[in-house]
């Protein structure tokens, strides 16, 4: 019994309802750091747009460049865990290095370390930068590093006899992951909204990567309390490299055998037959049959991504109240699992058994065709809620354009007449929509003298009429050129009054502002605010307005105002910027499509894999798989860097027909794809005739000694040559 627990480096251990004690930890240690990777990867863009100031393509780049090194960085991992540290001592390092990184991308979130001058802006971004950079490589790093190790090293846990258990705690293994994705894309949304910060309060990306960097600290503690209930089997090599080394055996010596005098082979593998033998060569050629297949995957994964970045970016334009909640726009992205869990059990239950009564072979290949197709239709429905959003987005002006609206602030109604356009505006009223201007146009105002006005390009202005000693006059007030970031509304107010007013709102203020003159804007968030006006005698009114998101609104205190319990009466608005107006509800479509190609594409893609892999390659072809997201990220960074499409919507159907592309290609090839029992090849190579396996003995003895003779002829001739040199 000794020798066997040595021999198999299995050890007796604690169990608990028939379960090694050792498997809670590890399935504690995956929810812990599933929960902070999905938790800083759902506001990660937001970070990058409304944090470091990139605009939506470079924030876009910088993702899937990180969700691609995360998903290359898995094939490092399980090199060093099988060829040197084993999965226990790889886990612990390389959860070290996520942990610093997580903790580095929290305190780079924090503004307030250069913010020296206490404004709300960082002084020194490129500080912020270099720590967010620093900090998403390690994370890269760490979370692939583990991602092959942790299910296989809870596999080791159990003995042979627990293959039961062992099917069971892959299941809860997996529920874990989807535990904490789902419960870290909930939270995380909500602690960035919050408010936090010394000097000023601002949205919190510091609590946002904080969170998950002390889950992933509980991660690391919880996996090493563990320790000496764990059964640790030794570094055994790793196959993939062996793989590796057979391919490139197999193409050198094919290369020095390429004389037309010599035998051809019938596959090109077999020229490794003189190093490795015939099995090992058989799944290898097992593997890259399927892997030939993986070929045309990555695009699939090149849109399914974008979830968290493009998709996530069009959420902010969109209105997320659902009446007895507001969602974030990064929250959108739980749409994902829910439906994940929703999906699995109905197409399983439901949708295969129908298509298998009617008689229809769907097949694994089959399937993951109709996968990528739902994809792509995925797509379509985002274009067309893009062009729904378009729609609805102000026409803001060019680099070579000006544009103008005016307010009537005089005490009766006048007649405007501005370059091209005449109009009427009432007393207190503003004009709906501003008028674009390429050059500079006339002003006249009633029958009153023309004055040319002269606005910088590239600009939005208000100009306001009032009227001093019988003259009309106009001021002129630049306007904001964007829609608000975060879904916020960018209020101000002009005051008409004939005295200084102070305003704020919550903790806001938008300071003093002397009479006819035009306060600062501040961002209200959406819901009711509650604005405040105070004189400098000391009486104040309170009114409140509703706000939706994204919109501008410039408030008019006119010069009849009374500070006065119901002083929201006298005030007059007039909109600059309407609210976002499509729903955020829009999205469930194309994220339903998305979810359902998943699980078509995702798990028979898997399913297919195993059942087509040699039993000890079932690694090489995850790896190959986890190879295709990333490869699927670099496409986007090329797409997003090198398509400079004018709109969105043209992008999302520019992907989605790629990918109808790829999945034409991959249908044919998998009409020619045979189907193959990897096990029935292995038996029959197990079963090799003694005589075969005596003749291949003998080659290679052959083969040897000619070897030796062709290197002692060497040896001599060298020797000759350094006597002589010598000499």
């Amino acid at each position: 019994m000794g020798d066997k627990e040595k021999k198999t480096g299995k050890k007796k251990s604690v169990t608990i309802f028939g379960y090694p004690l050792s498997i809670f930890f590890i399935v504690v240690n995956e929810f812990c750091e599933r929960f902070s990777y999905y938790g800083m990867r759902a506001v990660l863009v937001l970070y990058f747009k409304y944090f470091l100031k990139w605009d939506d393509d470079f924030s876009t780049t910088i993702y899937h460049t990180f969700v691609a090194l995360c998903y290359l960085s898995p094939i490092l991992g399980a090199i060093i865990a099988d060829s040197w540290l084993g999965k226990f001592k790889t886990i612990v390092y390389l959860s070290i290095v996520y942990t610093a990184g997580q903790v580095i991308m929290a305190v780079g979130a924090i503004n307030d370390i250069t913010d020296g001058n206490k404004d709300g802006t960082p002084d020194n971004m490129t500080f912020h930068i270099a720590l967010s950079m620093v900090g998403l490589l390690l994370i890269a790093l760490g979370t692939g590093g583990i991602k092959p190790c942790v299910a296989a090293f809870g596999g080791d846990q159990f003995n042979e006899d627990q293959e039961k258990q062992r099917s069971t705690f892959f299941s809860i293994f997996y529920l874990s992951i989807n535990a904490g994705s789902l419960l870290s894309t909930i939270i995380t949304p909500i602690l960035r909204a919050q408010k936090c910060g010394i000097h000023t309060q601002q949205q919190c990306y510091p609590l946002a990567f904080g969170v998950p960097a002390a889950l992933m600290v509980v991660s690391l503690i919880v996996f090493i309390v563990g320790s000496g209930m764990y059964n640790k089997t030794a570094p055994s090599g790793n196959i993939m490299v062996k793989v590796c080394k057979c391919i490139f055996f197999a193409i050198m010596n094919r290369f020095h055998n390429r004389s037309s005098q010599i035998p051809k082979r019938e596959h090109w593998l077999d020229w490794a037959e003189e190093k490795y033998d015939k099995l090992l060569i058989a799944q290898v050629k097992m593997v890259l049959k399927v892997l030939f297949l993986y070929i045309p995957l990555p695009m699939f994964w090149a849109l399914f991504d974008q979830q968290g970045s493009r998709w996530t970016l069009q959420a902010t334009t969109m209105d997320g109240n659902f009446g007895l909640m507001v969602i974030q726009p990064d929250q959108m992205q739980t749409v994902n699992p829910i439906l994940i869990l929703i999906m699995v059990p109905v197409m399983d239950f439901i949708i295969y058994p129908l298509i298998s009564k009617c008689k229809l072979n769907f097949t694994p290949l089959r399937k993951i065709t109709v996968g990528m197709f739902l994809a792509g239709l995925a797509f379509v429905a985002a274009a067309l809620v893009q062009l729904q959003i378009d729609a609805t987005l102000p026409d803001f002006p060019s680099s070579t354009e000006q544009q103008a609206k005016f307010i009537n602030m005089v005490n009766r109604s006048i007649d405007i007449t501005a370059g091209k356009y005449a109009f009427q505006l009432q007393t207190l009223q503003g004009n709906e929509e501003y008028y674009t201007y390429n050059l500079p146009f006339d002003l006249t105002i009633d029958s009153g003298p023309t004055e040319t006005i002269r606005l910088p390009g590239g600009t939005r202005n208000t100009i306001v009429i009032v009227e001093e000693a019988g003259r009309m006059t106009n001021i002129k007030f630049g306007d904001v050129v964007a829609k608000p970031e975060e879904g916020a509304n960018a209020i101000r107010f002009f005051n008409g009054f004939g005295m200084t007013l102070n305003i704020t709102v919550g903790e806001e203020g938008f300071g003093n502002i002397v009479s006819k003159n035009m306060s600062t804007y501040v961002d209200v968030p959406q819901g009711t605010a509650e604005f405040v006006i105070k004189n400098a005698a000391g009486s104040t009114c309170a009114f409140k307005r509703e706000f939706g998101f994204g919109s501008s609104y410039t408030f008019i205190i006119p010069p009849t105002f009374i500070l006065e319990e119901n002083c929201e009466e006298h005030i007059k608005e007039v909109e600059d910027i309407k609210a976002n107006s499509i729903h955020m509800a829009w999205q469930i479509p194309q994220y339903f499509l998305m979810t359902s190609g998943e699980v078509v594409f995702s798990v028979t893609g898997l399913e297919f894999s195993y059942s087509q892999a040699p039993s000890n390659m079932k690694a090489v072809l995850q790896a190959g798989w986890l190879l295709t997201v990333a490869v699927g990220n670099i496409i986007v960074l090329i797409v997003a860097e090198a398509a400079t499409l004018p709109d969105q919507w043209a992008e999302y159907v520019l992907f989605a027909a790629l990918l109808v592309l790829v999945c034409i290609i991959f249908a044919i090839m998998a009409y020619f794809y045979t189907y193959i029992d990897p096990v029935q090849i292995e038996a029959d190579f197990a079963n090799l005739e003694p005589e075969d396996e005596k003749k291949k003995n003998l080659e290679m003895t052959k083969k040897d000694m000619v070897e030796n003779h062709d290197e002692k002829k060497r040896r001599s001739s060298n020797e000759g040559k350094i006597v002589q040199t010598n000499f």
